[in-house]
């Protein structure tokens, strides 16, 4: 059978989510792989011997502590994660399709993509000991790809939510699900590429090359402290009409988003998001080099009509600078930003237009 995926597209790229394989039909096909060069960095501990000037005694002498290795860390994450990341089986018209997730309490509420869950009429959760579960949907929230789910059984494990706003670039992550929906807990390691990536309509995600498939699907992107950093979503195969496929380019929902996400659909079912009724651009220095001389803000490209901003006057080519004295950036987008408030509240929007400054007053509606 063909299962479902998520296609999204941006600027002649093929973003492809990381669909659902398929359990009883023909796999999907997954992401080309590729081989992650692991370089072992064991240290080795310098042995201390005092001269005769110096002599202490071997109560007094202190030892010169050993540090772990890169590969010994990943080990210890992996043993003490790995419980907590689970298979999901997704029953969906025709058929069966699979994606990963992760336990984050003993409650037994479980973090995975919206695509996982989308459409089902059925829920099963496989544990890392290959025991089978019924879970039940608490919610989803399409516009992050987040969605919870519940056990009511005993949980194996938990892993908690990190801060996602404390990675830096070049730091080691780790990846644990079910590629292809046949390889459970299955582990890749790589590296934070870059953060607040936009792809489509989200924003500040995380870029790893960890090496990701389809059936990898909400599951964990977790850091050195066994911590989630974020629940992996999509990947880019490469420009259209291109031979080459590109290879490492992984993307993750950042945990502090997620967390967000997912006490409104814990506490709610769902999340209501404030809406002004804009497309817009973020900007950087990337697109500085465009011409546009801000780096910082949210460029209007459309305002729809009969919408919050409409009536508010803001206009296309307008340039969003802050929320109620918030700076847009790339990590506090205006879609973060505007998630603070709820439907009716008004905010203050610093906008430039011409070069030059101004405050408008924006009440807010409720996202249709």
């Amino acid at each position: 059978m063909s299962n479902p995926k998520r296609t999204v597209g941006i600027g002649g790229l093929i973003i492809a989510a990381l669909a659902l394989s398929g359990v009883g039909g023909g796999l999907v096909g997954g992401v080309a792989g590729y081989r992650l060069a692991q370089v072992d960095q064991t240290a080795t501990a310098v042995a201390v011997t005092p001269t005769s000037a110096t002599q202490q005694t071997t109560d007094n002498l202190t030892a010169q502590p050993v540090v772990a290795s890169t590969n010994d860390a990943v080990v210890q994450t992996v043993a003490k994660a790995s419980p907590a990341v689970v298979k999901i089986i997704s029953t969906v018209v025709g058929g069966q399709a699979s994606g990963s997730g992760a336990i984050i309490n003993e409650d037994g509420y479980i973090i995975t993509n919206n695509h996982v869950v989308e459409g089902q009429s059925r829920l099963q959760v496989i544990y890392s000991d290959g025991t089978s579960h019924n879970a039940e949907l608490i919610g989803t929230d399409a516009f992050s790809d987040i969605a919870v789910i519940r056990v009511l059984d005993a949980v194996p494990a938990t892993i908690s939510l990190g801060d996602s706003d404390s990675l830096q670039p070049g730091e080691t992550v780790v990846a644990i699900g079910s590629p292809l929906g046949k390889f459970q807990n299955s582990v890749t390691v790589g590296v934070v590429s870059a953060l607040d990536r936009t792809i489509d309509s989200m924003e500040g995600l995380i870029q790893t090359d960890a090496a990701i498939n389809h059936g990898n699907s909400g599951g964990p992107l977790i850091n050195l402290k066994g911590e989630i950093v974020g629940i992996n979503t999509l990947v880019v195969r490469g420009d259209i009409g291109s031979i080459d496929e590109a290879q490492g380019l992984g993307f993750a929902v950042p945990s502090n988003i997620v967390r967000e996400v997912s006490d409104a659909l814990i506490a709610n079912g769902q999340v209501i998001r404030p809406y002004i009724g804009i497309r817009y651009e973020l900007l950087s220095p990337e697109t500085a080099e465009l011409g546009i001389a801000n780096d910082k803000g949210a460029f209007v490209t459309n305002v729809d009509e009969g919408t919050p901003a409409r009536r508010a006057g803001i206009s296309r080519g307008d340039i969003i600078l802050a929320v109620n004295g918030e700076e847009i950036t790339q990590r506090h987008s205006l879609q973060r930003l505007l998630l603070q408030y709820k439907p009716g509240d008004t905010v203050t929007v610093t906008i430039e237009r011409n070069d030059q400054q101004q405050e408008v007053q924006i009440t807010l509606a409720e996202r249709p």
